[in-house]
């Protein structure tokens, strides 16, 4: 019999119909720490909203952060 305090309905990262994300799951779609993420949102390098008291990424944030990023030239090594 299965444990009843493990979660089994995982939310799927990649519904298309979520148009805002935590900057939890923005993290995790993007593969980067949660701390990592917070602070590009709050520098703005992310695109972020309040909704009341809540702060969102809207999903189209995400690729549009890669493009910058993948635009900025490569630091010598």
């Amino acid at each position: 019999m299965a444990d009843p305090r493990v979660l089994t309905a995982v939310p799927d990262l990649a519904d298309p119909s979520l148009v805002l994300l935590t900057v939890e799951e923005a993290a995790r779609r993007l593969r980067i720490g949660r701390t990592t993420c917070f602070k590009l949102v709050l520098a703005g390098e992310i695109e972020s909203v309040t909704v009341g008291r809540l702060r969102r990424v809207p999903t189209e944030a995400l690729p549009a952060y890669v493009t910058q990023l993948r635009r900025q030239p490569a630091e010598a090594a």
